[in-house]
């Protein structure tokens, strides 16, 4: 394993705790962040609700999920060499932009009572796109502000910080909506994007400082960036950290989510619609709490035997949330899931970018990002469409199961590669 790695997982002294959030270039880019996950979920709450009141269709709502992750699955490895190549300051506002323009988008349309079905495919698509750029750059920039020592407290905060915005945004979104209605409230979004736009004008980092600055780089086409796996294939932990996100995005993904209402129905004590809601913030408060747990303690650090560790519990507690019965222990199992899922997707995106090469980091990080990501729209057939067939409770179990016995095997592949790998480079060192 690359020098990198190895330090950030070997032992040693403690690193600091909460570390990127004493870092004054870090820290505001957190909590800007987190206000733009939390608007992107607002858009979600009020956009969702006008469509099903407008149109009742079953067919666009499918397509909501569609048009969100399809993006991440074509596009992350280009928009991923797009962030080699240029300031990822300027895409991560290019993609906020957007992000903003889709919200005024919708406000008109809402206001003057002109939405059809194919503006809103339109508009849907452009915020998959704007989410899909944004990933990326994001991540670059966690290495620029902090450096390869505090990168695991940056990538864990970021994603604690995301999972508190997504945690509040359906809060604040309902709010918006009920208080000042669906006009006001998606005109009223807008504020919650500029905060991580100002910033991005006030920093000094740009996602290349500390690797030299921005070079000169060949041109990545939409379809040259699919060579970019041979680029990785070689390194089977880089591959197994990919495919430990790709199992956990296909198999369960956005599905648990979208399934809720059904658990709160058969699991509900009491009203469905309390159960429902409690339901939802178990599973995200389960994301927030794993951040902070794993940040205050800094006991896991960013290993496979830790990634694959942490994806098996998902997996198992995810099988286990399908078989029960009691509604406490589904509480509790979907805040363990979402303190592993935390985990092993913090784990994964730290031992990628620490792999990766400096000039490519973005490209391998879009690879990642088609894994984690893009793969979650497989999630609606492997629960979604199955469950139509033999039960949400039944498909759902089987995703889990087959989740944890892939990373199992996906594990012993990194592993078993790392070994192999050890024992080459020691017989070149004899010889």
């Amino acid at each position: 394993m690359p020098e990198a790695v190895e330090a950030a997982a070997a032992p040693g002294p403690a690193p600091r705790k909460f570390a990127a959030l004493y870092n004054k270039d870090c820290r505001p880019y957190l909590f800007g962040t987190a206000l733009a996950m939390m608007a992107d979920n607002i858009e979600h709450v009020i956009t969702y609700w006008v469509l099903w009141e407008k149109f009742h269709s079953p067919a666009l709502a499918g397509f909501e999920v569609i048009s969100h992750w399809v993006p991440f699955l074509l596009f992350s490895v280009y928009f991923g060499s797009l962030a080699d190549r240029h300031d990822c300051r300027r895409i991560i506002q290019a993609a906020q932009v957007v992000f903003m323009a889709v919200s005024v988008m919708w406000g008109v349309l809402f206001l003057t009572d002109s939405l059809q079905v194919w503006e809103a495919c339109v508009l849907l698509v452009l915020h998959g796109c704007a989410g899909a750029v944004w990933g990326p750059g994001e991540q670059l920039m966690l290495h620029d502000f902090v450096g390869p020592e505090e990168l695991p407290s940056a990538v864990r905060l970021n994603a604690t910080f995301r999972s508190l915005g997504i945690l509040f945004g359906p809060v604040v979104g309902s709010a918006l909506l009920l208080g000042l209605g669906p006009v006001a409230g998606i005109f009223a979004n807008v504020a919650f994007y500029l905060p991580l736009t100002i910033f991005l004008f006030r920093t000094k980092f740009t996602g290349h400082t500390r690797d030299g600055g921005i070079k000169p780089r060949r041109r990545v086409g939409l379809l040259d960036s699919i060579r970019v796996l041979r680029e990785v294939r070689a390194d089977p932990t880089m591959i197994g950290m990919i495919v430990l996100a790709g199992l956990g995005a296909f198999f369960v993904g956005a599905s648990l989510q979208t399934s809720m209402p059904i658990f709160a129905q058969d699991l509900g004590a009491g009203s469905a619609g309390t159960a429902y809601g409690v339901l939802l913030f178990a599973n995200g408060a389960g994301g927030v709490i794993g951040g902070i747990l794993l940040e205050a303690t800094g006991k896991i650090k960013p290993s496979v035997p830790a990634a694959v560790v942490s994806t098996a519990v998902y997996g198992v507690s995810s099988l286990f949330f399908a078989m029960t019965a009691s509604y406490p222990i589904a509480l509790a199992l979907l805040v363990i899931g979402g303190v592993a899922n935390l985990a092993s997707m913090s784990i994964g995106q730290t031992v990628v970018q620490l792999l990766a090469k400096p000039a490519d980091r973005g490209r391998v990080i879009g690879v990642y990002n088609v894994s984690a990501n893009g793969l979650r729209a497989g999630s609606g057939f492997t629960v979604g469409l199955l469950g139509a067939a033999v039960g949400v409770h039944w498909s759902l179990g089987l995703s889990a199961a087959a989740l944890t016995l892939g990373t199992g095997i996906a594990g012993w592949y990194s592993l078993r590669g790392r070994r192999s790998r050890q024992v080459v480079e020691a017989s070149s060192t004899a010889d």
